[in-house]
């Protein structure tokens, strides 16, 4: 490590960026699934070493001068390893479309490191001795992750304190200070080793505190959430019972012209399904759920499968499905929605929730007219995509508990799920991660939207096409699951809410105080310096 602090503070051009490219590679080890916790500690100080190195330049010049080209190489490497799986979205259609894979997930992964160039930037102006350098850099790049998060539609995948997940112990901290909290602690942490090496001559005791401290802080998050978890009662329903149901449908083959028999077929005989001998199957649940677009059709347009839907479904029992939803009528817009709808056992849609956060260039396509002119469109099929929904609001149906609906990734934007959360008894997110089969992708989107049930203190539904399907307590714990890539079913409970966590009342507002007050201990300290370097 002392070998590696000396060369990276000397390394320059071409040298410089191919270590902070391996290092930021090496950091994204750190993700969901994979969780490589340790790889932290031995890459993020080596962002610190390289700006002990770097040469200062004066006034706004600076943040695009080496400290910035530091921290974007650093995190070009960190995102081709976390988000490479959207690459495996290409696989789907295939042909020419497969030699676009390459420079999209190159682009993706630039753009998104552009936030940590500026991050780099900024704690560089701020640079002092000591601790107060991995001060400046944790606050300039928490307050990066927050923006990557939410500006320009929000990417929120991979922000560092998922690190901090790894079990569900260390997840309970999420209940107090959100992902977002989470993500500064483990910036600050994983930049601690950078005050144990280069040696300099200075005693091994007082080099080793760094390292003590950090044990003692992971120490305590762990004593924290296993106290959590041993002392927070839950409370399981008795008025429901849902049916979760994982058709594992090839995306390639789903949306077919000639799939729409096998495809219904798959789902109501899944659905049937009698888990043992004594299974009294649909007669003995209240809610049978299928997965985000489950029925690639508009069901209003297949009014002999809404019949078949009827049919299966015993009196008094109701269908949450995913499925296309569009406006009828001669004055109707041309437009489409990525829709999730509640159907009685008279093939009646008596409640309805459109996504209101699509994915750009996944699910619609931004500036449609000059791309369809280059002959692109939108991953989803058709030729329109999808269109916003009004607003964030729950399905609230007599004889049913008030959800809260989330369609695929608009689970993963922590304290963006909206204010109507708080009256939600549970929170049911139908997703398809079918379009990144075979990658990390899918187990990546099951533990992002994990740590909202943590947050939120409400069970989590989740009911994905190809996995994983999961129902998660209100403490993150997994009660029941089908893994990824399976075709199953699971019947489950889930628990009653808990009192709101300290996070549901406050949000990010103590992250912004922090912020805050960080950002004035660093001007402080910028002033007392140059009053300092003056006097001499």
């Amino acid at each position: 490590m002392n070998w590696l602090a000396e060369t990276s503070m000397l390394a320059h051009g071409w040298k410089r960026a191919l270590i902070l490219v391996l290092a930021g590679a090496l950091a994204g080890l750190s993700v969901p699934p994979l969780f490589l916790l340790p790889v932290l500690f031995v890459s993020f100080p080596v962002w610190i070493w390289c700006l002990d190195g770097a040469e200062h330049r004066a006034g706004w010049r600076s943040l695009f001068g080496p400290a910035f080209s530091i921290g974007f190489m650093f995190g070009l490497g960190y995102f081709l390893v976390a988000i490479h799986w959207v690459g495996a979205a290409f696989f789907v259609d295939g042909g020419w479309f497969l030699t676009l894979m390459p420079l999209a997930v190159l682009t993706l992964a630039a753009v998104l490191a552009l936030f940590w160039g500026l991050a780099s930037a900024v704690a560089h102006y701020f640079w002092s001795d000591g601790v107060w350098r991995v001060v400046a850099l944790t606050f300039a790049l928490s307050l990066a992750e927050f923006a990557r998060g939410h500006l320009f539609t929000g990417f929120p995948f991979d922000l560092v304190g998922y690190a901090l997940t790894a079990n569900v112990q260390m997840a309970q901290l999420s209940a107090v200070i959100g992902i977002y909290g989470l993500t500064a602690l483990a910036i600050f942490l994983a930049m601690l080793p950078a005050l144990i090496w280069p040696t300099d001559g200075r005693s091994l005791t007082r080099r080793l505190v760094p390292f003590f401290s950090l044990l003692v802080i992971l120490a305590a998050q762990l004593g924290y959430g296993n106290y959590r978890l041993q002392v927070t009662p839950l409370i399981p329903r008795t008025d429901i019972k849902l049916r979760l149901i994982q058709p594992a449908i090839q995306q390639a083959q789903k949306w077919q012209s000639d799939s729409r028999e096998f495809v219904m077929q798959r789902l109501l005989t899944l659905s049937e399904t009698k888990l043992t001998p004594d299974d009294p199957g649909l007669f003995g649940i209240t809610h049978l759920i299928w997965p985000e677009s489950a029925m690639p059709f508009y069901l209003a347009d297949q009014p002999d499968d809404l019949a078949r839907i009827a049919r299966m479904l015993p009196l008094g029992k109701n269908l949450i499905t995913g499925a296309p939803r569009k406006e009828y009528g001669p004055e109707a817009p041309e437009q489409a929605f990525n829709a999730i709808l509640m159907i009685n056992s008279e093939g009646e849609v008596v409640a309805s929730y459109d996504k209101t956060h699509l994915v750009p260039i996944g699910e619609y396509l931004p500036f449609r007219g000059f791309f369809r002119s280059l002959g692109l469109t939108q991953f989803v099929p058709g030729a329109i995509g999808w269109t916003h929904g009004d607003a964030r609001r729950l399905i609230d149906v007599a004889g049913t508990p008030p959800f809260l609906p989330l369609v695929c990734y608009e689970a993963i934007f922590s304290g963006g799920l909206g204010d109507v959360v708080s009256g939600a008894d549970f929170i049911l997110n139908l997703t398809n991660d079918g379009w990144f089969d075979g990658s990390i992708g899918p187990a990546q989107h099951f533990y992002h939207t994990r740590v909202r049930a943590i947050e939120e203190g409400r069970a989590l539904v989740r009911v994905a096409n190809t996995g994983i399907t999961a129902l998660v307590d209100p403490l993150g714990r997994i009660e029941a699951s089908v893994s990824q890539g399976q075709v199953g079913l699971i019947d489950v409970v889930p628990q009653r809410p808990l009192p709101p966590t300290p996070f549901a009342r406050f949000r990010h507002w103590p992250f912004f105080l922090v912020m805050l007050a960080t950002f004035g201990m660093l001007g402080w300290r910028k002033r007392a310096n140059t009053r300092e370097n003056r006097a001499r």
